[in-house]
C-alpha cells in the first residue's frame, strides 16, 4: 500500500487491531474510530496510543460528523457474531447498514481528487452455504441470518454508491478468521476458555458443519495487497487453506488441552438457519501474489498456550502484549 494515511473504522475489533499494528509497523499514519462496545480490546487501544502515528476517534460510525482525511477507508467495523443477531438483531442493522451508509455519504461528499478509496471488510456469509464446490465473487448472495443479511446489504450500499457517484472501492468477503487476542464468543476462543476452566465447550448440533479458517495475520496481508495492487471497483474472496467440520476443531483442542474428549465439548441445539458449509474461491486474490502462510495446527497450538483471553476482562489493564507495537 503506497498511501500513509489510513482510516480504519472498528479498528479495536479482532482484525482491525492486527490491522492497525501492521499498519503502524509498516510507518503508516492510523486514524481509528471505534466506539469501543463490549469486545472491544481496550488494551489494544493503550497500546497503539503509545504510537505517534495514532489517534483514536471514539464514536459511532452511524452518527460520524466529519471524516478524517484519509488515503484509504477499511471498514472493519460491524456486529459480527451471529447468534447475537439472531436474539436481537436491531444493532446489527444500525451498525451493519446505517453506519455503512453514513460513512459512504462522507466519502461521496468529499472533492472526487480528495476522496478515498474505500475497502469494506465482508463475509463469506453473505453468499449463504455450498455443499460441494466454492464461491465465487459473481454468485448471488443469499444470506442464512441477520447478521449475514445485514452484511450483504453493505455490499449492495457500496456497489450503489459506487454506481451512482462513483465511488471508488474494493470488497473483501473471508472466511472464518482466528487468532491471538479474539474475544471469547467466536468458536475457538470460547472454546478454549470453557475447556481451561474445566467446562465443556458448546458445539451446535452434530458439529459436521464446515467452515474455512483464515488466521487474522493472513487476512490482513491479504487486506494491505488488495489495497495496494487490487483493481478498484472489484470484489475479492479471500479463504484460509484448511476447511472443517466444527467438531474436528473442537477435537484438535481437546487434545491440545489435554481434555478427554467425552468431557471437552457437548452437543447443544442448532443454530436458527445453521449454514452447512461455507468455501470460496479466491483465485482472484493469489492472482495478486497473496496467499496464506500460517499451519492451523500450529497456530491453534499457539492459541492454547498463551493465556491472553483475561484482556478482555480487565478494563484495559493488562501489561504489554504481543499486540505492541514493534519497529
Amino acid at each position: 500500500m503506497c498511501s500513509e494515511l489510513i482510516l480504519v473504522t472498528g479498528g479495536l475489533g479482532f482484525i482491525g487491531k492486527h490491522f492497525i499494528k501492521r499498519c503502524l509497523e509498516l510507518g503508516h499514519f492510523v486514524t481509528n474510530v471505534d466506539v469501543v462496545n463490549y469486545a472491544a480490546d481496550r488494551c489494544a487501544n493503550e497500546e497503539f496510543l503509545r504510537h505517534s502515528n495514532y489517534r483514536h476517534i471514539a464514536e459511532d460510525i452511524a452518527a460520524l460528523s466529519h471524516l478524517p482525511e484519509s488515503d484509504v477507508i477499511v471498514n472493519f467495523a460491524a456486529e459480527s457474531h451471529v447468534d447475537n443477531s439472531i436474539t436481537d438483531n436491531h444493532q446489527f442493522c444500525h451498525s451493519n447498514i446505517l453506519g455503512i451508509q453514513r460513512l459512504l455519504e462522507l466519502t461521496r461528499v468529499k472533492n472526487p481528487h480528495e476522496a478515498p478509496l474505500f475497502v469494506q471488510i465482508s463475509t463469506d456469509e453473505v453468499y449463504g452455504d455450498i455443499a460441494f464446490g466454492r464461491h465465487g465473487e459473481s454468485d448471488p448472495m443469499r444470506p442464512s441470518n441477520p447478521y449475514s443479511a445485514t452484511k450483504a446489504a453493505a455490499d449492495m450500499l457500496v456497489l450503489g454508491w459506487a454506481r451512482t457517484y462513483g465511488l471508488r472501492y474494493n470488497i473483501v468477503r473471508m472466511s472464518n478468521n482466528y487468532g491471538p487476542f479474539q474475544y471469547p464468543e467466536k468458536l475457538i476462543p470460547k472454546s478454549i476458555l470453557r475447556m481451561r476452566r474445566g467446562l465443556p465447550a458448546l458445539m451446535h448440533g452434530d458439529g459436521s458443519y464446515v467452515r474455512s479458517w483464515l488466521h487474522v495475520a493472513d487476512a490482513v496481508e491479504a487486506v494491505l495487497t488488495i489495497a495496494a495492487k487490487g483493481e478498484h471497483d472489484t470484489v475479492y474472496n479471500v479463504r484460509g487453506d484448511v476447511e472443517l467440520p466444527n467438531i474436528e476443531v473442537l477435537r484438535n483442542l481437546a487434545r491440545i488441552l489435554n481434555r478427554p474428549e467425552a468431557e471437552a465439548f457437548v452437543s447443544v441445539p442448532n443454530r436458527v438457519g445453521q449454514d452447512l458449509r461455507y468455501s470460496l474461491d479466491d483465485s482472484r486474490v493469489r492472482a495478486l501474489g497473496w496467499r496464506p502462510t500460517r499451519v492451523f495446527d500450529e497456530e491453534l497450538i499457539r492459541i492454547a498456550a498463551n493465556d491472553d483471553i483475561k484482556r478482555f476482562f480487565l478494563g484495559g489493564r493488562a501489561p504489554r502484549t504481543h499486540l505492541e507495537v514493534r519497529p
